[in-house]
């Protein structure tokens, strides 16, 4: 049986983490694995810690990710590394805003579509369900703008921009 993959969206109220694990559950799920997400909201209507755990593979039976056994760690505030990072296993993949370059995204509130392309390289989902489950939790008005911002983060992780963050020398 295929290992189940574990990935844990953290940041702040009003950064996207839920609508992130929406889209990454459901891309995941059009791929054809079976998925189990859980969501801890803290004070998240007010700028709060906001973490969401996506578990996905051939059977999986709990929702949330044990701490220390996260294949990814997908943060989309710098502030919440460190308060996450013992969800990180060892040898484990952090993704984080750094990825991108400052003033990259047309659009701020497309970080965590741009931060979600990044972690597509890292799993094992066919580009065309990230595509439509992007497309399904997103308004129509939106597609473009997200296209562009999850063709960036792909393309930053594909320069080796994940393998460069001295974070994931473990």
């Amino acid at each position: 049986m295929e290992k189940v993959k574990n990935i844990v969206i953290a940041g702040l109220g009003g950064q996207g983490v839920l609508t992130a694990s929406d889209m990454l559950a459901e891309a995941a799920f059009r791929a054809g694995f079976d998925v189990k997400k859980s969501e801890l909201h803290g004070m998240s209507q007010r700028g709060g810690s906001v973490s969401s755990d996506v578990r996905y593979g051939e059977q999986v039976l709990s929702p949330m990710v044990p701490a220390g056994e996260a294949d990814v760690l997908l943060v989309l505030e710098a502030t919440q590394i460190e308060i996450n990072r013992p969800m990180l296993r060892a040898g484990g993949v952090l993704i984080d805003p750094s990825l991108l370059s400052e003033g990259a995204l047309k659009n701020k509130k497309s970080l965590n579509v741009a931060l979600l392309g990044a972690v597509s390289t890292v799993l094992d989902i066919p580009q065309e369900h990230w595509m439509a489950a992007i497309y399904a939790n997103l308004a129509e008005k939106l597609h473009k703008v997200n296209d562009q911002a999850f063709a960036l983060g792909r393309e930053a992780a594909l320069k080796g921009a994940i393998a460069k963050h001295p974070l994931n020398r473990v």
